[in-house]
């Protein structure tokens, strides 16, 4: 794999990590009427998928032989 292959793969791979962990520890939804508050409960399923892409890209940019 080329040089310039590999450093667009590991700067994508801590984009999409960044992200990952961001959406992961963003606030909740919450909105409130009154004395009711509705919570909307937060579902990390594509937060979790988010971080091991950018992982496991940066592991290839990382560790691939180099030619």
């Amino acid at each position: 794999m080329s040089k310039t292959y590999r450093s667009m793969l590991l700067i994508a791979g801590i984009v999409i990590l960044a992200y990952g962990v961001y959406t992961l520890f963003q606030p909740e939804t919450q909105v409130s009427v009154g004395s009711l508050d509705l919570v909307k409960a937060q579902d990390n399923t594509g937060s979790y998928i988010t971080i091991a892409i950018g992982i496991i890209a940066i592991g290839l940019s990382l560790f691939m032989n180099k030619k």
